[in-house]
């Protein structure tokens, strides 16, 4: 049964990777969107491209989730216009660095634990009053499985992944007694441009971080996102933890030819 149909579906962090993955696979299931990210010209074309496709309607904002004002100046507007998000897609995030604490640039400390962290808390704190209020809604966020286990060098990208997971848990928490679910789903190794941003646009760095194994696709997570947002209104699923078949945890990798 598709559930997802006619639903509306905030993605934010929408112009590439899992969040772009997402808003494809939403389309394609009948929803209708609303994107948020910082690079407006990418939701735009990305946009039309689903609007054309399948005939779904597209609202875009161009919205860094880590400007509270902004956040809520966004929401302001989809409750002027009448409407209620069905789900939120908390997807926004990154990794900047990967040093060791006494090492790292606390500049990327910075983003890391805004985008991450404060900025899931904003997206978060404006909507789940909208859904509370009506009484129904779900909220997804994409965690990791450095929200389960910290890796070398993964130290505040770890700590910002293991606050997603604490979030999700308190969350759903607060949400008892009302009929809005809240989930997460937590990947593993992803092809997308997340290696490419932590090592700041080095390409050959980012390129090596997959070598010798297939990593999951952006697809591939989105795949999973709707299964637990397709779920019956009943089925409340807590958390979703995905890795490619080559990597059984977040140390152990089967590489070919290494």
């Amino acid at each position: 049964m598709n559930r997802i149909e006619g639903k509306l579906i905030l993605v934010t962090g929408a112009s590439s990777g899992i969040g772009e993955a997402c808003a494809r696979r939403f389309a394609r299931e009948g929803a209708h969107l609303i994107l948020w990210a910082r690079r407006l010209d990418r939701l735009d074309r990305l946009a039309d491209e689903l609007e054309e496709a399948h005939g779904s309607h597209v609202h875009v904002a161009q919205v860094d989730v880590r400007d509270r004002e902004a956040v809520n100046a966004a929401v302001a507007a989809i409750v002027e216009a009448g409407d209620v998000p069905d789900v939120l897609i908390n997807n926004a995030g990154l990794a900047a660095g990967m040093a060791k604490v006494h090492e790292g640039d606390p500049d990327d400390w910075d983003r890391m634990i805004d985008t991450n962290v404060t900025g899931l808390l904003n997206v978060s704190r404006a909507i789940l009053r909208i859904m509370v209020k009506h009484n129904r809604g779900h909220v997804v966020n994409i965690g990791s499985t450095a929200g389960h286990t910290t890796y070398p060098s993964g130290n505040v990208y770890a700590a910002t992944k293991f606050a997603v997971r604490g979030l999700t848990e308190g969350m759903n928490i607060d949400m008892v007694g009302t009929n809005v679910r809240v989930s997460s789903v937590d990947p593993g190794f992803v092809e997308t441009e997340f290696s490419l941003v932590r090592f700041h646009g080095d390409e050959e760095k980012a390129e090596h971080v997959y070598d010798g194994f297939t990593p999951l696709a952006a697809a591939d997570v989105a795949d999973a996102v709707a299964y637990v947002i397709n779920a019956p209104p009943h089925v409340n699923i807590a958390d979703i933890l995905m890795m490619p078949t080559a990597q059984r945890n977040i140390y152990v990798v089967h590489r070919e030819n290494a």
